[in-house]
């Protein structure tokens, strides 16, 4: 139970090995496949965790070398996660930066394709956010969570308001 059959060094690399390999190609795989799970994609995620298993622990399914390989593991994120913190260009590395789906009421078929989503999930965002047609959207994002931020236009009569000046604002114009 206590013995290694691998030595503990060997274990730890491995771990950063694998670790690093999961990064690329969850990150290979674009924004929306972490942030929108969908049955498939959580069965990968199960199936993938059973695979890199012994790739992690060298066959050594001892409870130390369980415990050296989640240590590696929960190091390894704390320490990616306080680089992201403190380098910007560390954080565009590793979650890469937010996607500009639709502009102005256009949407952006390359970037579309480019991030894999298709008009019927863009579309169910934007009704999420209120909004029945593109038209009414300023900007639609794709965060680096995979999820959808949409921004509407404010409607003209917001618009019309705001450019008028307040007579309290102004100071003139008010009679007493």
């Amino acid at each position: 139970m206590w013995e290694l059959s691998v030595a503990w060094w060997e274990l730890i690399l491995r771990g950063v090995l694998t670790y690093f390999l999961l990064l690329l190609l969850l990150r290979l795989t674009g924004k929306r496949q972490i942030g929108q799970l969908a049955p498939f994609d959580l069965v990968l995620l199960l199936v993938l965790s059973n695979a890199v298993q012994n790739a992690m622990n060298g066959g050594d399914n001892s409870y130390t070398a369980g415990v050296v390989s989640a240590v590696t593991l929960v190091a390894l994120n704390y320490g990616i996660g306080l680089a992201t913190f403190r380098w910007k260009w560390m954080e565009r590395m590793v979650e890469g930066k937010p996607t500009l789906l639709v502009h102005n009421g256009r949407i952006d078929e390359r970037a579309l394709r480019h991030e894999q989503l298709t008009h019927h999930e863009l579309m169910s965002a934007l009704r999420r956010a209120g909004c029945t047609d593109v038209a009414q959207v300023h900007v639609a994002i794709l965060e680096n969570d995979g999820q959808i931020t949409v921004l509407p236009f404010r409607n003209n009569r917001d618009l019309h308001d705001e450019a008028k000046p307040r007579a309290a604002d102004a100071g003139e114009g008010t009679t007493a």
